[in-house]
């Protein structure tokens, strides 16, 4: 039985019969990846109504649509089961039982379906598929098909099929209009990137080649199917830009059939002879064998789990959930390409058409940079990768320096559509969101503060963080009236408000910026001369210009506050309408007070997610505790929550005001997104944002792990409902496991022998010695503690 290979239950994620209304969630949800290629949990005979995609990282195009696309690529998945004429699929036939599993552990997708057809045979389907996370070019399926009660035919049609189309856009029907499962998405207009380039049976396997019509990037699909009996008959179909093996058997009643299925993906990407990579990857993995491939994948996935479990004691559920979410972010990622990063959607779906945001660097990355640092150090190459693209978008508006696109693919070039898909509301991001430029140097620091990566540093953030300074200090407007520089006619995090004056995010972390690159420079030119010079010269930078840099700091524009301390978001928001929230969902989480939408809540002081509570999440050694808490009691008041990010964000501000009255019910709004679908859009991909956003309010919200002036500190607090919680950390090369109890923490460094960290609890220093751990009393209404060491 395939369903031998799972993991134990607390690793599944798991279906139980067929709901075709809920098939594109599932879709999604049962997505498998290796950070290479992500394939969406569709069934492997498709049906009406599927959502299917396999999206290869990097692969975009433009052709035939408004901006670029990450590709709909071809699908490896293609497997029918015909028996005596008849379709085995939900379509065609009655399901029986249907069943399937998700294990997170291993990236594994499991499938048991029995399918009757009308004369009464009934015919059952199990498969296991993987994308190797050793091999991230190989993807497998291994089907058993059994014949329970007949002695029909069966043909088994094993496919690649490269006649792949991207969703468009949807005409505008009035509001409400909705259409049945089967249909909906036949209702969308469709884009095709594609075009064939050949296809090829040689070698006992079948080939397709395709190509993607602008951007010209080369694929490669190779595809074999081993079976544990002989075939009676075994022929090549082909078709434009598809082509398949079929295999026909006669089985005895009862008798079960294996096929295991090897596919290799190679691009032009990848600086290989596509066709010749694919025949020598899959020739390789054939002759090792399912288990054998299976079995180093899983060794694979076991080390990054070693960097990255998580655990609630007290709460299996959640637990599940927090993993979840790391294997989402996982399968995301792939740390030997530094030319990708994250969409928004990761490769689980055509959502935001793949494009990046600023997601990447202030919900995602974290979690890379204290789990995964090499993963997290590809992500920020793929910055530099495109800095010459963010170059382009400066001196287009007449600036210098970098200026990061708000939506980003391939090339660093602004891809924010600037109409909604149906085209009724203009889209302001790509013109005024300009806080992402600060976020990748926000990214850089934060990447180096933790793992002390000055090589990284010096061949490639350095230069990030100098060229997008540079492009501030020429963004800024000097006031007259006001004596500051400002930043005008920006959109913050906040996007329910555009065309706003110093908003105070925006302002406050450009500030810091500049701050930041003067203090490199200064290192740089004290520690590493010839690097420096370097720079300089590659991007003509002056010590006068650094300099400046300071200078122009100190005057940037800051914000007002009113009696009780609060920052006003922008100028002049103090005064827009109070619209009070009065409404909330089922979840407890606030609705639109009646009226209101995401375009018309510009002159109300509603929030569509945190901005100056999220720049104090971010800068959290500039405020004070009375001021934190004063602000989060303010904006949260007002704060609709119309991004998934926003919960994370206010369980670990919540938590570190002391507001636990919601961070419980944020956190479960955040880990459970796409799990419950509790946005209703889980079907349009993963909300990857949320997944980081979940990790940090776990570990920096209850495990109360921040960095402060460079030293790691923590100030936990759990929920009743919980007994303890456990996860890992990535500090300066060594590992940092932590258990945290409602009375104590225990905290154990992970590296060479007499290797030392310094830590902060509730505000005391501790010194850890790597192996012995060190348990420490939590107060808590004084910041004092009891250190027992190797209790």
């Amino acid at each position: 039985m395939l369903h031998n290979y799972l993991s134990t239950e607390n690793w599944l994620i798991t279906e139980s019969g067929f709901s075709r209304g809920r098939a594109n969630y599932h879709e999604t949800v049962f997505t498998i990846g290796n950070g290479r290629l992500g394939t969406r949990g569709s069934f492997e005979e498709g049906h009406q109504g599927e959502l299917s995609g396999t999206f290869l990282a990097g692969v975009y195009d433009s052709h035939d649509s408004p901006v670029i696309d990450l590709v709909n690529a071809p699908d490896w998945l293609g497997f029918v089961v015909t028996v005596g004429g008849v379709r085995m699929d939900i379509d065609t036939c009655s399901v029986v039982t249907h069943e399937r599993a998700l294990d997170i552990r291993h990236g594994v997708l499991w499938r048991k379906s029995t399918f009757r057809d009308s004369l009464g045979r009934e015919t059952t389907l199990e498969t296991i598929r993987f994308a190797s996370m050793a091999d991230r070019r190989l993807c497998v399926l291994r089907a058993e098909v059994t014949a329970d009660n007949h002695e029909a035919e069966i043909v088994v049609e094993s496919s690649i099929d490269g006649r792949r189309r991207n969703l468009e856009r949807k005409p505008a029907y009035p509001p409400g209009t909705k259409f049945a499962p089967e249909i909906k998405w036949e209702k969308w207009a469709k884009t095709n990137h594609l075009a064939e380039t050949g296809r090829l049976a040689a070698n006992s396997s079948i080939h397709l080649g395709m190509r993607t019509i602008s951007s010209g990037i080369d694929i490669g699909y190779s595809a074999a199917t081993e079976t544990s009996v002989t075939p009676r008959s075994h022929a090549v179909r082909e078709q434009h830009a598809r082509i398949a093996d079929v295999l026909t058997f006669t089985p005895a009643a009862g008798e079960t059939i294996r096929l295991d299925k090897f596919v290799s993906i190679v691009t032009s990407r990848d600086n290989a002879a596509v066709y010749d990579s694919c025949q020598k990857a899959l020739a390789a993995h054939r002759a090792a064998g399912f288990d054998a491939v299976l079995a180093d994948s899983k060794t694979a996935w076991t080390r990054k789990w070693d960097d990255c479990d998580t655990e609630i004691v007290g709460d299996a559920e959640a637990t599940k959930a927090m993993r979840f979410n790391a294997y989402q972010l996982l399968i995301a990622v792939n740390e030997d390409d530094p030319t990708v990063s994250i969409g928004a959607k990761s490769l689980s779906g055509e959502g935001y058409r793949g494009h990046i945001f600023w997601d990447t660097e202030i919900l995602m990355l974290p979690f890379f940079i204290y789990t995964q640092p090499d993963a997290a150090k590809a992500l920020l190459r793929y910055r530099y990768h495109t800095l010459d693209g963010a170059r382009i978008i400066a001196s287009k508006s007449g600036f210098r320096g970098a200026r990061y696109a708000w939506e980003s693919a391939d090339s660093g070039r602004e891809e924010c559509p600037q109409w909604t898909a149906d085209g009724r509301e203009r889209l302001w991001m790509g013109e005024e969101e300009l806080h992402i430029t600060a976020d990748v140097a926000y990214g850089v620091l934060t990447y180096v503060a933790a793992t002390g990566d000055t090589e990284f540093l010096a061949d490639f953030g350095a230069e990030i963080v100098f060229e997008t300074s540079r492009y501030w200090a020429d963004c800024v407007t000097w006031s007259r009236s006001r004596g500051a520089y400002e930043l005008n006619s920006v959109i913050g995090p906040d996007e329910f408000h555009s065309h706003v004056d110093n908003n105070a995010y925006t302002n406050a972390l450009v500030r810091w910026q500049f701050g930041e690159a003067l203090r490199i420079y200064r290192e740089l030119q004290a520690n590493n001369p010839e690097a420096l010079a370097r720079i300089a010269d590659k991007i003509e930078l002056t010590a006068r210009e650094v300099e400046q840099w300071g200078e122009i700091a100190s005057l940037i524009a800051a914000n007002r506050t009113n009696n009780s301390g609060v920052i006003e978001q922008f100028d002049g928001y103090f005064d827009r309408t109070h619209v009070p929230i009065t409404m909330w969902d089922d979840n407890n989480m606030p609705q639109y007070p009646e009226g209101y939408h995401h375009f018309n809540c510009e002159d109300t002081d509603l929030l569509k997610q945190p901005d100056v509570v999220m720049l104090m999440y971010l800068l959290p050694d500039q405020f004070a505790l009375d001021a934190k808490r004063a602000n989060f009691d303010y904006y949260e008041a007002r704060t609709l929550h119309k991004s998934s990010l926003s919960p994370a964000i206010h369980a670990i501000m919540g938590i570190e005001v002391g507001d636990h009255t919601r961070a419980l019910q944020y956190f479960t709004r955040s880990a459970f997104v796409d799990l419950a679908d509790n946005q209703g859009n889980t079907h349009e991909g993963i909300h990857a944002a949320s997944a980081g956003g979940t990790w940090q309010a776990f570990v920096s919200g209850f495990g109360g792990f921040r960095v402060m002036n460079g030293t790691p500190t923590f100030n936990p607090w759990l929920p009743p409902e919980w007994d303890e919680i456990r996860f890992r950390l990535r500090w300066r090369g060594s590992r940092l496991s932590v258990s945290v109890r409602h009375s104590d923490m225990t905290l154990q460094l992970d590296a060479s022998p007499e290797t030392r960290e310094n830590v902060m609890v509730q505000g005391q220093p501790i010194e850890l010695t790597a192996g012995i751990p060190c348990t420490v009393e939590l107060q808590r209404s004084e910041r004092a503690e009891r250190a027992h060491i190797g209790s």
